[in-house]
C-alpha cells in the first residue's frame, strides 16, 4: 500500500486510535454526528 496525498474539506477533525471490536475495528465518535457523512483515513502503515 503507497502513501497518498489528500486534500478533503472538513467541519471537524478527531485524531484517534481504532479499537478492537469483535472481527472487526471501532472508533467512537461524538453523539452530535450520528447520521452524518464521516471519512476514515488510515494515517500509519500497515505492518507486513
Amino acid at each position: 500500500m503507497k502513501e497518498m496525498e489528500i486534500t478533503t474539506s472538513a467541519y471537524e477533525v478527531i485524531e484517534k486510535t481504532v479499537k478492537s471490536s469483535g472481527n472487526s475495528g471501532r472508533v467512537y465518535v461524538p453523539k452530535d454526528w450520528i447520521g452524518k457523512r464521516v471519512k476514515v483515513l488510515l494515517i500509519e502503515p500497515l505492518e507486513k
